[in-house]
């Protein structure tokens, strides 16, 4: 998992790895980093009971948006890139 604009700065690191069962879907990573980083992913990016992404952040694995796929029920499988990013960062 690659981190890039706030989220990265908000979780403060860029890259991080994750051992999934072949099949998990993204809504299951994601939960994941909601539960282990709390409120302020929460708030800022997704929840488990929501289905899909907060508005500004947008997921692409394997340089394709969610969007294109099935969402945040996109199967993940071994190797995939996934990149979480915020639509916009400021200077």
């Amino acid at each position: 998992m690659e981190y890039l604009g706030f989220i990265k700065n908000m979780l403060n690191k860029r890259v991080e790895e994750f051992e999934l069962k072949e099949g998990t879907a993204l809504r299951e990573l994601l939960g994941k980093l909601s539960d282990s980083y709390g409120k302020p992913f929460k708030r800022e990016v997704f929840e488990r009971e929501q289905e899909d992404l907060k508005y500004g952040f947008v997921v692409t694995i394997n340089g394709v948006l969610i969007g294109q796929l099935d969402g945040v029920k996109t199967q993940l499988k071994d190797g995939d890139q996934v990149i979480l990013m915020s639509l916009m960062s400021g200077g």
